[in-house]
Order: C-alpha cells, then sequence, then structure tokens
C-alpha cells in the first residue's frame, strides 16, 4: 500500500502542475488525489457544506497516508483556489470533526509549486508551513519547477529530484 498521495490542486486537470506531478511520480510511489474533480465548496461558518466531498475526502487521507504532497500552481503570487478551498476547509477539522482532525498530527506535509518562471516569491510556502504546525504536522520541505518551451526546465527537473528524496 501507497502511504503517500500527492494532492493536486490546479484549475487545469491536465496542464502544467499534471506534468510536474507526473515528473514527481515518475517511480509510482505516490496515489494522486486531482481537487478539481471533487465537489469542495468554501468554508461555511455554520458548516453548511459538510456533505460534499471534502469530509468523505479528508477521512480516506488521513486513513490511507502518512504523508500528503501538495501540488499548486502559483496563481497570483499565491495557492490556487482551488488548493485555497481545500486548505480553507480544514476549519472544518478544528471545530466540526475535531476527532478527525486530530489524527493528522504526526503525519507529513510537503508542498510543489509551478509556474511559468523560476518567480515564486519569498513567502509563498508560509501558509503550508504554519499550518503542518498547527495541525501538529512534520513538514518536510518544498520546490518550485518552472517551464521553458512548455517542459519542465531541466534546472526545475534537478530540483524536484531533489525533493523527492526529501519525501
Amino acid at each position: 500500500m501507497k502511504t503517500k498521495v500527492i494532492i493536486q490542486g490546479s484549475s487545469n486537470s491536465k496542464g502544467n502542475t499534471y506534468k510536474v506531478v507526473n515528473y514527481l511520480n515518475n517511480d509510482n510511489k505516490f496515489d494522486i488525489i486531482d481537487l478539481k474533480v471533487k465537489n469542495i465548496g468554501a468554508f461555511e461558518y455554520d458548516f453548511s457544506n459538510a456533505q460534499d466531498d471534502f469530509l468523505p475526502l479528508m477521512e480516506e487521507i488521513i486513513e490511507k497516508y502518512d504523508t500528503f504532497i501538495f501540488a499548486t500552481p502559483v496563481y497570483w503570487y499565491s495557492m490556487s483556489g482551488t488548493m485555497k478551498h481545500f486548505f480553507d476547509r480544514l476549519s472544518d477539522l478544528l471545530h466540526y470533526k475535531k476527532e478527525l482532525g486530530r489524527q493528522l498530527r504526526g503525519k507529513k506535509m510537503a508542498m510543489i509549486s509551478n509556474s511559468g518562471e523560476n518567480d515564486r516569491k519569498d513567502g509563498f510556502s508560509m501558509p503550508f508551513i504554519q499550518s503542518a504546525n498547527y495541525l501538529g504536522m512534520e513538514y518536510l520541505g518544498d520546490t518550485h519547477a518552472w517551464f521553458s518551451d512548455n517542459e519542465i526546465d531541466n534546472e526545475a527537473k534537478n530540483k524536484i529530484d531533489e525533493f523527492r528524496k526529501l519525501i
């Protein structure tokens, strides 16, 4: 059984993030979850989205995996809206489903981002690092990939190869 999962959060299921995820998973050691195909609503203080795909997905992720790798494009200097909705919904696990949320303690988290150029700004990884800390997870690190001629840049591939060793 694979104990690691890549959680892809992009508006384009087959775009550049998909290319990066496939390169990272070239040894097929990770399962992949595409958030784009899930029905995950925005966080609501009254938990009115409790019947969407978020809670069943989190139950599956927490039960099956000990390491989560979040893959997101850089949109307007931040994670994608798809990924942000997912992270906002972690609040459900802090209030509405505390027992489930407590099971995140001791698990591991990492992040890989991508954009058209090697231009990720300082601070991009902060929400991932701080979320891991708050949830009692171990943050393993992150890397950034970029593209040259519509392909992952060779230097970025080297960074992904090093990142794979960390996780």
